[in-house]
């Protein structure tokens, strides 16, 4: 398990919409992913999100989150 810090809070909120979490303060439902851009492209893959969230995500936020981990989309 990886401390907090070395992941990316992901939140689906309340009225359905679903946003990156940087504070980690955001109501909503929350799923954590690495910052490791293989494990991000990984959840693309197997739209590992929409699971966890119970909501259907973009390719867009998956891009999002590789920016953020410093990956590249490859």
């Amino acid at each position: 398990m990886k401390p907090k810090k070395e992941l990316i809070r992901v939140v689906r909120t309340p009225e359905q919409e679903v946003v990156i979490d940087l504070n980690g303060k955001m109501n909503g439902r929350g799923a954590y992913l690495s910052k490791d851009a293989a494990v991000i492209a990984t959840a693309k893959k197997k739209r590992t999100l929409d699971h966890h969230l119970k909501v259907k995500t973009t390719d867009a936020l998956y891009d999002e989150l590789l920016e953020i981990a410093g990956g590249t989309n490859e």
